[in-house]
This record gives structure tokens, sequence and C-alpha cells, in this order.
């Protein structure tokens, strides 16, 4: 597909970070009808990406996040991503408990 626009994945972020979106997304794994509500609210924004578009880009985002996360975990900081502190904001909170135990 097209590549993701800085604005595309800001307004699927900020829909992400929605607590309603979020709290399906954990209880979940077929979650295409919560990607279908993503793709027609990015619409609204003007973004025209179908729920497959919106859940890979989900998947990489995430994927991409507990990479970098990990990395700094090791005490490696040359791994960062572009959205880090937005997607720290929202999947934060799902990795602390787990960060937490392996500090002491």
């Amino acid at each position: 597909g097209k590549h993701w626009t800085v604005n595309e994945v800001r307004a699927l972020i900020h829909i992400w970070s929605d607590k309603n979106i979020q709290q399906q997304l954990e209880g979940t794994v077929r979650n295409k009808r919560i990607f279908e509500q993503v793709a027609a609210r990015l619409q609204k924004f003007g973004i025209d990406r179908d729920w497959k578009q919106c859940r890979t880009k989900y998947k990489n985002l995430k994927h991409e996040y507990k990479s970098v996360k990990s990395a700094q975990g090791s005490g490696s900081t040359s791994k960062s991503m572009k959205f880090f502190n937005e997607l720290d904001a929202i999947l934060g909170h799902c990795t602390m408990e787990q960060a937490s135990k392996s500090d002491n």
C-alpha cells in the first residue's frame, strides 16, 4: 500500500490513544471490527485507509516501540523512533509491570 504520512500516523495514534479503543484492543485478538472503527474515524480526518492497513500499521508501530523500549532497557540509546513518546503514553502502562520487575 502507499506510504503512511506523518499526519496519517499521528491521526492513527490519536485514535489509538482513545481509552475505549485501547480497552477493546487489549481484550481481543480478532480485532477486525475495531480496526474498521479506526478506519472509519480516519476517514473523518480525510484519511483513506482500510482496516487492514490500519491493523498492519498498528502492529508495526507496536513492534517498533517494543524493540526501542527493550533496547533502552538494555542501556542502548542508539535505537529510537519518530512517535516513541506518543506510543509510550499509550503502551507504557502495559509494559511497566515487566519493567519494574527487571529493575531489582
